[in-house]
């Protein structure tokens, strides 16, 4: 079955940076684009960045250009956030998002705290 794992959340000062994995499985990964997604306390889930299936042109929120990064190694089903630059607004659960046959896969999310 379809299966998104991530990790690397954690604490981190502002300004800090953290570096997210999602490991993937059950499906074609190097076939469909997936999309990091984020929902802090009170607020509603929001797209942060996508990644093509071939990797080419990434999308991001407004909220995190220029300081987040996303890639994909299609060799070990992996997709990485690279968040630089870190805010306390930037606190959330993370969470990885796939939809091989036209269903919605979530990962079980991640929590990132950024705090002083």
């Amino acid at each position: 079955q379809v299966q998104l794992v991530e990790s690397g959340g954690g604490l981190v000062q502002p300004g800090g940076s953290l570096r997210l994995s999602c490991a993937a499985s059950g499906f074609t990964f190097s076939r469909f684009a997936v999309s990091w997604y984020r929902q802090a306390p009170g607020k509603e889930r929001e797209m942060v960045a996508r990644i093509s299936s071939a990797g080419r042109s990434p999308t991001y929120a407004d909220s995190v250009k220029g300081r987040f990064t996303i890639s994909r190694n299609n060799a070990n089903n992996t997709v990485f956030l690279q968040m630089n630059s870190l805010k306390p607004e930037d606190t959330a659960v993370y969470y990885c998002y796939a939809n091989p046959g036209m269903r919605n896969y979530w990962g079980q999310g991640t929590q990132v705290t950024i705090s002083s």
